[in-house]
């Protein structure tokens, strides 16, 4: 059995089964009264809302799967995916959590910390390229919703694992950026203006990759197939065309 065919849920397995069969393999169980001050407020939560729901879950996904179910589905509306994602949701909701009240926040209209949900999970170590990074699956990994629910599933540990940046000498990441936008010793933080200004140049070998991500070595076994990464990074270049 290869990588992508075992099971990968973080925390309890049985609960998420309809969820994993559509790729959506990434899961954290959140008492939602124990959260950081600074996820909740994220949040906006009414009284009602503190009053009705006790759980947060954040679910992900890593991997191909995710995107094979998609085009198994077929690309359907304006935002396809989160589209995809809420019919998935909606239907593990009535399926296995049948009863129980819920809401989803993300997709929504809602701004989320989705990254400090996914430090408090264990998912997300910062890396040079500014794409969070995990030391099984690499970068290739995304969140796709986040769920207010009444449910009672046990809470998820922590998942503690290093930093893959830290012990990686070579910095490949850094070497295959063609605009030297990377944070490191010589640029310092990550600079995003440098990135955008090469990623909008009309020779750019970056509109529908990355090639810093792309040279990390982390979690190959993982790595998205080319349709999917061409499919988000050409997505980003149409907000990117838009607001800089």
């Amino acid at each position: 059995m290869n990588s992508e065919s075992q099971p990968s849920s973080i925390g309890p397995a049985t609960p998420f089964a309809d969820l994993d069969a559509q790729g959506l393999n990434l899961h954290a169980v959140f008492a939602l009264d124990t959260l950081p001050d600074e996820v909740r407020e994220t949040l906006a939560l009414g009284d009602a809302e503190r009053t009705r729901y006790r759980q947060l879950i954040l679910v992900g996904h890593r991997g191909r799967r995710f995107w094979t179910a998609l085009q198994e589905r077929g690309m359907h509306g304006a935002h396809p995916m989160d589209q995809f994602v809420t019919e998935c949701i909606a239907a593990w909701m009535d399926g296995p959590l049948h009863g129980h009240a819920w809401h989803q926040v993300f997709p929504g209209q809602q701004t989320v910390g989705l990254q400090s949900l996914g430090r408090l999970a264990g998912w997300h170590h910062p890396s040079p390229f500014w794409v969070g990074v995990q030391q099984d699956w690499g970068s290739w990994f995304a969140y796709r919703a986040v769920v207010l629910a009444d449910t009672d599933l046990p809470l998820t540990p922590r998942l503690e694992s290093p930093s893959p940046c830290d012990s990686c000498r070579d910095k490949p990441c850094i070497q295959a950026c063609p605009a030297g936008a990377l944070a490191s010793e010589l640029t310092g933080a990550w600079q995003l203006r440098t990135c955008l200004d090469y990623r909008k140049q009309s020779n750019s070998t970056c509109q529908d990759r990355c090639l810093a991500r792309n040279a990390c070595p982390v979690g190959a076994a993982h790595r998205y197939d080319d349709a999917q990464i061409s499919y988000h990074y050409l997505h980003s270049m149409q907000a990117i065309r838009s607001y800089y």
